[in-house]
């Protein structure tokens, strides 16, 4: 039997129950430890986890109840995904267990996806393949005939984490003026990007394209709602690829149904997968994805030695390097020494 219990649920975000561990493990060579899933239920998890030293969260919530349940010598819940949204961060402060992400592997990816979403929205991308495979070959120029170009216009950006710093430095290049509104950012900071700090009614009103960056955290949940999309300008375009929660939807499907603004490009819903009810399927106005903005082919072996790095420091009672909720740093007796690396870093994408 090893020294040290991984526990986690049997299934995960990305892939499936039993897919192995390998990408986890080769970081933690030379550490007597094991990965053992367990059930996918709160209460199931709950009575598993009773042995484990670190949890490897993933595939189900970890609730206030589920964290409380969980034994003292508990030194860690480690995600591996951006979003901390899957756990009750502030349960886990109050038990003094730090939570860990992998908060700039998929930065990238991001940012490429939300600069296709833009381009293809403004450009009208679906519209014009529809166009071409029904035989209407000759209403594609007039159609674009209406836009204006792309060089000039202006991109609103809100919360400015790492994917928004990655889309502000691709959108410079097509010509993109760039606004942000971060209020927990200095204005010093966005200065050095070359992005001009503004209000978020600045961004909501003089934006041609609006792009939602904004954290999966309780404090920004329905942080959009009718009153902001009232203020886009009718020709705006608005762009997620944060979390879906953070946007009132039925105000989102109201502006768009009504024409408060032209266009939306979305890789976050609500309420995931959406139900077949949901009018945004039906919408001409909308270019979806299926929340894959990150997905490439080094998205899981990334992560996955990201968590595999993280896991080892804890192990060996050491700081983690993506800690969450570092207040824990201070009541924490469940390291014996530790390495606060890069405390400041946190879920803001």
């Amino acid at each position: 039997m090893a020294k040290f219990k991984i526990a986690t649920p049997a299934g995960a975000s990305f892939t499936v129950a039993g897919g192995g561990y390998d990408d986890e493990m080769r970081e933690l060579e030379g550490v007597d430890c094991e990965i053992v899933e367990g059930p996918m239920d709160e209460d199931g998890f709950a009575k598993f986890a009773q042995d484990a030293d670190v949890i490897y969260a993933k595939g189900i919530r970890f609730s206030k109840t589920l964290i409380d349940a969980l034994p003292e010598r508990c030194r860690a819940i480690v995600l591996g995904s951006v979003g901390v949204d899957s756990v009750d961060v502030k349960a886990a402060t109050a038990r003094g267990i730090p939570v860990t992400n992998c908060p700039d592997t998929f930065i990238e990816e991001v940012a490429d996806h939300a600069m296709m979403l833009l381009l293809s929205t403004f450009r009208r991308t679906i519209e014009q393949d529809k166009m071409v495979r029904e035989g209407r070959w000759r209403e594609g120029r007039p159609a674009l005939l209406q836009i204006p170009r792309l060089m000039g216009q202006t991109l609103g950006l809100i919360s400015f984490g790492h994917v928004a710093r990655a889309v502000a430095k691709r959108a410079k290049p097509f010509g993109l003026r760039v606004i942000a509104y971060d209020p927990f950012i200095e204005e010093l900071v966005m200065v050095e990007h070359g992005v001009l700090p503004v209000t978020l009614e600045e961004v909501m009103s003089q934006s041609d394209f609006v792009s939602m960056h904004a954290p999966a955290r309780p404090e920004v949940e329905g942080m959009l709602g009718e009153k902001h999309f009232r203020m886009m300008k009718k020709t705006a375009i608005f762009i997620n690829t944060g979390r879906g929660p953070t946007v009132q939807e039925s105000a989102l499907i109201k502006a768009l149904e009504e024409k408060w603004f032209a266009y939306a490009g979305l890789d976050v819903l609500e309420i995931e997968p959406p139900g077949d009810n949901n009018p945004l399927l039906k919408m001409d106005n909308v270019i979806l994805s299926a929340h894959t903005a990150s997905a490439s082919a080094r998205f899981d072996p990334a992560r996955k030695a990201h968590v595999g790095r993280e896991l080892r420091l804890v192990l060996e009672g050491r700081w983690p390097m993506s800690c969450v909720n570092p207040a824990t740093l201070q009541n924490s007796t469940k390291l014996m020494r530790w390495q606060p690396i890069s405390m400041e870093r946190g879920p803001n994408s």
